[in-house]
């Protein structure tokens, strides 16, 4: 054999050496990375169909890569519904609205927010039917208006009829769930609806958008949309909440930074539809229509204005007779510790 041909065989010998390490440490890193979220519990998180970007994290398994924990998604159609499952102790992590977050925490239902995913604008708001005959807010009087109870929507709908001059006596609030009100809209067995996607979108089809949670927060009653956990699941789970945080934060980074850029990447568009059973066309004005705070904001605003802001929110369901009694204060339900870098 010439030295030419032994060579050619040695380097061919290396070759396949190299390949076959690099192919048996890549297997093992992707065994180990299973194996590591195997041996791992479940975590269970509840979550709605609001239009956010956190939305393509969930739907590109982010969450679980990140965190390399397995990870349970379960939709919930209302707020109220994932306080119920938090208190048994069927979910860990919960994405709620304001409103349901201070009427639970005025029953102690041992619960903490984290993170919150958006200051609400026009994804929430109150549409009225062609043909209801309302045309201005008084003309609200003896209608019927179907929201979701105890939840952002029914806190802004109480609110602006509130800021109008007019009580809930004097219309017919029904209590229905979004996919219920979506139906009732069709039957034509309501005069209008406060409610979020994507029975909004489907809505406003036919109907006519009167105000917005954007509105109604500048006259003095903002909402937000943020995630809560068990506090038993916080104090055993930390690394977890970190990673959270973390990823949810890549997403709403990327679409602060530019959101044209944001929508006009089509994967991200019918990612957030998919999930939320919005219309693809209609998420960049969904997004566009709350306020993604950054990591320093949601700092600050934990730091100083949030439990204040759920104490409000508690104090005014109480007037309403949502809730029975409004807590001294609510900072035991809200923390920043995983919000750190």
């Amino acid at each position: 054999m010439s030295q030419q041909s032994r060579a050619l065989i040695t380097t061919l010998f290396v070759v396949i050496a190299l390949v076959t390490f690099v192919y048996v440490n890549n297997t093992g890193s992707k065994t180990q990375l299973i194996e590591n979220a195997k041996n791992k519990d479940n975590v269970v998180i509840a979550y709605q169909t609001g239009v956010d970007p956190t939305k393509v994290a969930q739907a590109n398994g982010d969450y679980e890569r990140d965190s390399q924990n397995n990870i349970e998604w379960k939709k919930f159609d209302t707020g109220a519904d994932i306080v119920n499952a938090l208190a048994s102790g069927d979910v860990d992590i919960g994405n709620i609205g304001t409103s349901p977050l201070a009427a639970a925490a005025s029953r102690n239902v041992p619960i903490q927010v984290f993170l919150a995913v958006s200051k609400l604008g026009t994804s929430e708001a109150l549409v009225v039917r062609q043909g209801s005959g309302i045309k201005t807010p008084q003309d609200f009087v003896g209608k019927t208006i179907a929201v979701p109870f105890v939840s952002t929507a029914h806190y802004s709908l109480l609110s602006a009829l509130k800021h109008w001059g007019l009580s809930d006596h004097q219309v017919k609030i029904v209590n229905l769930r979004p996919s219920e009100i979506s139906a009732a809209w069709e039957r034509g067995d309501i005069d209008a609806t406060y409610v979020w996607e994507p029975a909004l979108s489907k809505a406003a089809e036919t109907g006519q958008v009167l105000t917005d949670s954007s509105q109604v927060g500048e006259w003095g009653a903002p909402t937000y949309d943020v995630w809560v956990v068990r506090q038993q699941f916080a104090e055993k789970h930390p690394e977890f909440l970190k990673s959270f945080v973390t990823t949810s934060f890549k997403q709403i980074d990327e679409y602060n930074r530019d959101p044209k850029a944001y929508v006009s990447n089509t994967e991200h568009i019918q990612k957030i539809a998919a999930l939320t059973g919005s219309n693809a066309k209609d998420i960049p004005v969904l997004l566009a229509g709350n306020h993604y705070l950054s990591r320093v904001q949601h700092i600050d605003t934990f730091k100083q204005a949030f439990a204040v802001s759920i104490a409000d929110t508690a104090r005014f369901l109480k007037s309403q007779g949502k809730v029975d009694v409004v807590k001294p204060n609510y900072n035991e339900h809200v923390t920043s510790e995983y919000l750190q870098p």
